[in-house]
């Protein structure tokens, strides 16, 4: 094994706070929509939109740090060894097999990884946001000439972006458990760290 520093301190900072604030918005975001009671309709409501403006303040941070330190090409898609990691995740890890992408410091995201971050950020997250901000601002809709919007298709888009989210998230979860050990991966994510062949 070949420690490797991967994950610099800014980007640890902006993983685990983006990782909180999701699943705050989550967990009111649901209360809101009527899965269960909590913190009670008008906290969540209250919380929910506390918690998303922080995580855009957040994304601004982190869009300005990626682009000037050059990290954004950490996201640009490729298709070499997608099938590669496609037969990893779905037999190779319970198989022992090797891992068919070497990590290094100009490349910490394997294909898949690179694909999903791209499908979160241009469809989840424009989808989340716009119909949250159409959401939050609905009293604005005759000034803005939009009052033809149906709030309730607003409100259904939102939710399916929500349930988009929480699929990322779970699937996020467990692979991050796919390392050489269970808690390799999430160790280095707290470390920035990471343990490689």
């Amino acid at each position: 094994m070949e420690r490797m520093y991967i994950f610099k301190r800014f980007e640890r900072f902006w993983h685990w706070s983006q990782a909180a604030l999701i699943m705050f918005l989550m967990l009111t975001g649901f209360e809101v929509h009527g899965s269960y009671t909590f913190f009670g309709f008008q906290q969540a409501v209250a919380y929910h939109t506390i918690a998303a403006w922080t995580l855009v303040g957040l994304w601004v941070f982190a869009v300005f740090w990626h682009l000037t330190t050059g990290e954004w090409k950490q996201y640009i898609p490729t298709m070499d060894k997608v099938v590669a990691m496609f037969r990893y995740y779905l037999t190779g890890i319970f198989t022992n097999a090797p891992h068919p992408f070497k990590q290094t410091r100009l490349k910490k995201h394997n294909p898949l990884q690179r694909l999903a971050y791209l499908f979160v950020l241009l469809v989840i997250n424009p989808l989340i946001w716009t119909t949250g901000w159409f959401y939050l601002f609905y009293n604005s809709w005759k000034d803005w000439g939009v009052d033809w919007l149906n709030i309730e298709y607003v409100a259904l888009f939102h939710v399916i972006a929500a349930f988009m989210m929480l699929i990322f998230f779970i699937a996020h979860v467990y692979l991050a458990t796919a390392g050489h050990t269970p808690t390799a991966h999430i160790k280095a994510m707290i470390t920035g760290w990471e343990e490689t062949d």
